[in-house]
């Protein structure tokens, strides 16, 4: 019988692509088998200081935010491979 492992990952919105990554990098290095994933993302809240819309640095001109990228946290219930 296997025992049900966890591992939590977290980013932000703003770094998706990153997270994806770390998360397939460690299911390829561990062969993990994954039980089940799961995640949340926290409700925006607005940026400290930010009277109005914010400029998006690399945005095109004219895009904004008013809120700061939100929390992701996934969490992946696996047991160990062999």
């Amino acid at each position: 019988m296997s025992i049900h492992q966890v591992k939590i990952f977290t980013g932000t919105e703003g770094a998706v692509g990153d997270l994806e990554h770390r998360i397939n990098d460690w299911l390829v290095e561990t062969k993990a088998r994954v039980v089940s994933i799961f995640g949340n993302i926290a409700p925006q809240s607005v940026l400290p200081g930010a009277s109005g819309p914010t400029p998006l640095p690399g945005a095109d001109h004219g895009h904004s935010r008013r809120f700061g990228p939100s929390d992701i946290m996934v969490v992946v219930v696996y047991t160990k491979a062999g």
